[in-house]
């Protein structure tokens, strides 16, 4: 696959087109041992040796990342005020990363990262129906009656009714720490939509305000236990594709 050098070193380093036009006229890259003064021209990164100041670049089209996010981190790309999920991820230097989705400011847990569109539109279409699970706490005590709306859709505000969901397991637990919650449940939920606030939304319709929210689950992606939040892993080709094959 042949691509503009320019673009190429801008992909995979941090410099931007402007600068990495700069550094080419400087004479710091060469292509197959020769030095390149030319921005536009045409590289087969897979089949030539393209270096910058001596050292080899790395090229791959696709890069993902499962990255466990923490509250305080906002699904985007860029933000004005809060740290993104985007800025996470030290080990890349692409500028074309993106979060698959989004989860709340407040809420954790598992998030792709990725510049692979097709995969993206692929695990967010409606018509896939691809499972999200969280572990949700919440105040009170889930009932049977609860569990029954959840599993048959239920009327969130919207102008329809919100998919079938799936109530895996619940516990009611207390929790000391927490004096102003008192009783809590906590519940595995899956659901194959991705509504605004829409977890929060299901619960506090049933009247159970969410006090925490965690996505666990995408699809075959599964949260690493070994992650802390903050941290991340590229994901193992199998994983990858799995993914694709949904």
């Amino acid at each position: 696959m042949q691509m503009r050098l320019d673009k190429l070193l801008a992909n995979v380093t941090t410099g931007s087109r402007k600068e990495v036009r700069q550094w080419i006229r400087k004479r710091r890259v060469t292509v197959d041992e020769e030095i390149v003064l030319q921005p536009e021209i045409k590289v087969d990164p897979d089949r030539q040796d393209v270096c910058l100041d001596g050292k080899g670049i790395r090229y791959q089209p696709f890069e993902y990342y499962m990255l466990y996010k923490p509250q305080g981190v906002v699904s985007a790309t860029t933000d004005r005020d809060k740290p993104t999920v985007v800025s996470l991820i030290s080990e890349s230097c692409r500028r074309d990363l993106f979060p698959v989705g989004r989860l709340d400011i407040d809420t954790e847990g598992l998030l792709l990262l990725t510049n692979d569109g097709e995969l993206a539109h692929q695990l967010l279409s409606p018509r896939h129906h691809v499972d999200k699970t969280y572990l949700v706490q919440i105040q009170g005590l889930l009932s049977d009656e609860d569990i029954q709306i959840l599993e048959q859709g239920m009327d969130i505000g919207d102008t329809t009714l919100t998919m079938p969901a799936h109530v895996e397991s619940h516990q009611s637990k207390w929790n000391p720490a927490m004096p102003d919650v008192g009783e809590y449940t906590e519940v595995l939920l899956t659901i194959q939509e991705g509504r605004y606030h829409q977890v929060k939304r299901m619960f506090g319709a049933l009247g159970k305000p969410v006090v925490s929210l965690k996505r666990i689950r995408m699809g075959s992606l599964v949260l690493d236990e070994k992650l802390e939040p903050g941290q991340y892993r590229r994901l193992t080709k199998e994983e990858i594709d799995r993914l694709k094959q949904q």
